[in-house]
């Protein structure tokens, strides 16, 4: 568990290696962030973690921003939303400096172009990874399914009804707004969860 001055310290780290290696957006962090907090330091478990990455994703701003200040806050209040948002921005200006000093120099070189075609399927495959485990988390009840070994008791039945009828609500009304599915799903995790 971090605990601590040096706690705050390692936390900064975790976040300044999310920011750095996540390339693709919020949720390469988000898997990045799952990676480190719930699998190899397993300071938060994998429920809390992905029940705060949809309080991230229902929230304005970028996901992994949102999410590394949530964990920052949760951890270590304030202080630690301060030091984890700090760390998941800090790679990005630096690059983002360096890249608008340099870039328009290289940016048709092979090497640089072969680096961002190597980059995309790698974005997409972590983009899908994070996908899978966010369905798995909200839909599906492997502790349950274990315990008794009936199939049946692997779904969650009410998050499968909601998702299935939120999608026909997306796709069908065209005039409604993503947002109301949002505040719908809030309210179903309120009332039914």
């Amino acid at each position: 568990m971090l605990t601590g001055f040096l706690g705050l310290v390692q936390l900064f780290g975790i976040f300044f290696y999310v920011g750095l290696f996540a390339v693709g957006g919020g949720l390469v962090a988000a898997t990045f962030m799952q990676q480190v907090l719930v699998e190899k330091y397993a300071v938060i478990s994998a429920e809390k973690f992905y029940s705060m990455l949809a309080i991230s994703e229902s929230t304005p701003g970028p996901i992994g921003v949102n999410l590394a200040t949530y964990c920052g806050v949760e951890l270590f209040g304030p202080v630690g939303g301060i030091i984890t948002t700090f760390g998941e921005l800090l790679p990005s200006l630096i690059i983002i400096m360096l890249i608008s000093r340099f870039f328009s120099n290289f940016q048709k070189k092979p090497l640089v172009q072969a680096a961002f075609n190597g980059l995309r399927p790698a974005t997409a495959g972590m983009v899908l990874v994070a996908t899978i485990n966010v369905f798995m988390i909200a839909l599906l009840n492997t502790a349950a399914y274990e315990a008794t070994g009936n199939l049946l008791t692997l779904f969650q039945w009410k998050q499968i009804v909601f998702y299935i009828i939120a999608l026909v609500l997306l796709f069908l009304v065209k005039k409604m707004h993503p947002v109301f599915i949002v505040i719908a799903g809030a309210l179903f995790g309120i009332i039914f969860l």
